[in-house]
């Protein structure tokens, strides 16, 4: 289906605290969608048409929403003639690249990005997020990073006042295979919760990332600070890197079965 530049309606939101606005993306053919992929391509179309622009170096996320904001790229590279070059976060995304025909490069080419767009299993009312549903964390957060501006897009059930109202499955963290099982020890002493192996459905054994490590799956048992959550979980020797991604959100893009779209930035503007 081809999509044409939508116009967008913006609408000030009830909520000052949450900074909301609701932003009504027209053109969008739901009639053969779920609602839930309905909101995600929503979400993901907005984000592009407000924060892509020509001449950047856009880092491209991981996951289904993702899916649709590389599509909706391709159309404005076809239709407005957009010179851009795409940086990876994972295997998934470097061959959306390729197949779309995008330009595809490098951080140690381009170590300084100018947007990233990447999905979310969970983001709380202050944008800190949860990812690594995927397995893609670490790369994520590295080009999350890179970018001068981290922008989320989900559909409207990753929407949450506190992390864990929806995401059962716990904050994921990469470790190296060998500390796997002390690793989970120390989270588990340390913070309490469950620290559980993440295992393969389609092979024997545990799941293995790009980078050829384990993946640790904490259930926590209540939410917390966050950041020194993080800072905590970073420190324990073996792990590699963390699903938190604090202070790194400039705006997240929640998208609605209706085809409109909710706009949010932290409740506390982020500091980096």
């Amino acid at each position: 289906m081809s999509i044409s530049l939508p116009s967008l309606k913006k609408f000030h939101g009830k909520s000052v605290l949450f900074q909301r606005l609701f932003i009504f993306v027209k053109n969008i053919s739901v009639k053969d969608m779920s609602g839930i992929d309905a909101g995600k391509k929503a979400a993901a179309i907005a984000a592009v048409n407000n924060h892509i622009k020509d001449q950047q170096i856009v880092g491209i996320g991981s996951g289904t929403t993702v899916v649709s904001a590389v599509q909706r790229i391709v159309e404005r590279v076809k239709a407005e003639n957009l010179k851009l070059i795409c940086i990876p976060t994972s295997f998934q995304a470097k061959q959306l690249i390729v197949d779309n025909n995008l330009t595809l490069g490098t951080l140690e080419q381009y170590p300084e990005l100018d947007v990233a767009i990447d999905g979310a299993d969970e983001v709380d009312s202050n944008l800190v997020c949860i990812k690594g549903g995927g397995g893609c964390l670490t790369q994520e957060k590295i080009v999350a990073s890179c970018a001068k501006e981290f922008i989320v897009i989900a559909d409207e059930r990753k929407d949450v006042a506190a992390l864990g109202t929806t995401w059962k499955k716990g904050v994921p963290l990469e470790v190296v295979d060998l500390a796997y099982r002390p690793v989970q020890i120390h989270i588990e002493r340390l913070l309490g919760g469950s620290a559980k192996l993440r295992l393969a459905t389609q092979k024997m054994g545990p799941v293995v990332t790009d980078n050829g490590n384990f993946i640790i799956d904490w259930v926590f048992d209540r939410p917390g600070d966050w950041n020194q959550i993080n800072t905590t979980l970073k420190m324990i020797p073996g792990v590699v890197e963390t699903g938190l991604f604090v202070n790194m959100a400039k705006k997240a893009y929640f998208g609605k079965a209706d085809g409109s779209v909710q706009v949010r930035e932290p409740q506390v503007q982020n500091n980096v």
